[in-house]
């Protein structure tokens, strides 16, 4: 087996992004954060004041012989509007801005290519607005975010936008499934 290695995107709300990422064929693990910002061990509820300068953040270890950071990124473009600025649906503030926060030199030139090439495709009708920036202060988030689907299935925010979300990705991505 490879050494895995570590991938962190914010794409909205982390319930939904989490998800989504738990079922890739080659994820081993995905975790809910706070990354991006200024304060050291935030909590929801300070991330939730749109002061602390976090966005909410999925970390992601996967095996990159099984799944690559490409196909990591074209999972990522295609579960979130990556061209609304600092909004995912009904989220609406700073921490749901998309993000991806490179973790090497490598991540950040296959990130950004990967976006040009999406503007240049006009895969979107408007241009990305996803920020590039080099990991800084990530935080896991509460116990209680983590599997946050999985252990909180009637949740109404659950039913009506992650179960959705998840259905959607099951779809388009079957041959990548677990």
């Amino acid at each position: 087996m490879a050494d895995l290695l570590t991938a962190t995107f914010g794409g909205g709300c982390f319930w939904c992004t989490e998800a989504v990422f738990l079922e890739l064929r080659g994820v081993k693990s995905v975790e809910s954060g706070y990354a991006g910002g200024h304060v050291a061990n935030p909590t929801y509820e300070q991330v939730c004041t749109k002061t602390t300068g976090h966005a909410e953040v999925i970390q992601i270890t996967y095996d990159p012989e099984v799944v690559s950071y490409e196909d990591l990124l074209e999972i990522f473009f295609q579960t979130h509007d990556p061209t609304t600025k600092d909004r995912q649906g009904n989220d609406v503030g700073p921490q749901y801005r998309s993000a991806v926060f490179y973790h090497s030199d490598e991540q950040k030139q296959t990130a950004e290519a990967f976006i040009a090439k999406l503007n240049e495709s006009g895969a979107f009708p408007a241009k990305i607005v996803t920020e590039v920036t080099e990991i800084n202060n990530y935080y896991p988030a509460e116990n209680y975010h983590q599997d946050y689907l999985a252990n909180n299935p009637s949740n109404p925010y659950c039913a009506m936008v992650v179960r959705p979300k998840v259905d959607k990705f099951r779809k388009q991505f079957a041959g990548k499934l677990k």
